[in-house]
């Protein structure tokens, strides 16, 4: 089929990667390059780079809501599906509407558990021992559309953010492949999801990072693992900052 990526991190690299090998990617769409490091160089982020190896048309629109030009150019390629993983924008509806089979979203949980921008830093700082990915119809709403495949993850005790990013954007890639064969063939279920069963993932702040000392070790632990990758665990000793880089149940 004729797709189009949108995203952004390094989660999203095993889905462009597997979209190349069996279908023809006529568009990717990143955010802009963003200053780092401690030059504060520009620098694109991991998608948009790896685009630019590959040779494929990339944009990275500073916004998407009353884009007139950039809805011709989605509008002019007459894609038959587009995917997200991980973008990091709310796409408007107007962009929505243009594939022939909308928008499918490569998402990392359980839904409707863990909508929102961070749902596995969340499911491992809620202990869950299981996650997965939700591969869904796109709508206007959070993570709200209909379901269309699952593909579900053991977590370990020894699971980090880090560790199930990594597992989860390869599960995300084998199950988006899957979707994109049934969808072909016309035999993609279509599931609403029940609303009220529904949790928020709401995007990490560095307070979530704190020590909670007057909770259970365990919940101590499982808020490590979640904030690992970002912003990381820290707490005050006496009256000074301290970073804790690695932390284990007894």
């Amino acid at each position: 089929m004729r797709v189009a990526l949108f995203g952004s991190p390094t989660f999203a690299l095993p889905v462009l990667e597997a979209l190349g090998a069996h279908h023809e990617v006529a568009l990717v769409v990143a955010q802009p390059d963003k200053p780092a490091g401690r030059g504060f160089k520009l620098t694109p982020p991991p998608v948009a780079a790896r685009a630019k190896e590959l040779g494929l048309r990339l944009e990275q629109p500073e916004r998407l809501k009353r884009n007139e030009a950039f809805l011709d150019l989605v509008r002019g390629l007459e894609l038959d599906v587009a995917i997200t993983a991980a973008y990091g924008k709310i796409l408007p509806q107007a962009l929505l509407d243009l594939p022939e089979h909308g928008f499918l979203n490569v998402h990392g949980s359980l839904l409707p558990k863990y909508r929102g921008a961070a749902p596995v830093q969340w499911a491992l700082i809620r202990g869950e021992t299981e996650t997965g990915v939700s591969v869904m119809q796109t709508e206007a709403g959070l993570d709200t559309g209909p379901v269309r495949l699952v593909r579900r993850l053991g977590l370990t005790p020894d699971d980090t953010a880090l560790t199930v990013f990594d597992k989860l954007s390869v599960l995300g890639a084998e199950a988006l492949t899957e979707a994109l064969e049934r969808l072909e063939r016309g035999t993609l279920p279509l599931c609403p999801q029940d609303d009220a069963r529904a949790t928020h993932a709401p995007m990490l702040t560095k307070n979530d990072g704190e020590v909670r000392w007057a909770d259970p070790a365990e919940s101590v632990y499982n808020r490590y693992r979640g904030v690992y990758a970002w912003p990381g665990t820290a707490t005050v000793l006496g009256d000074k900052p301290l970073k804790i880089v690695s932390m284990h149940l007894a």
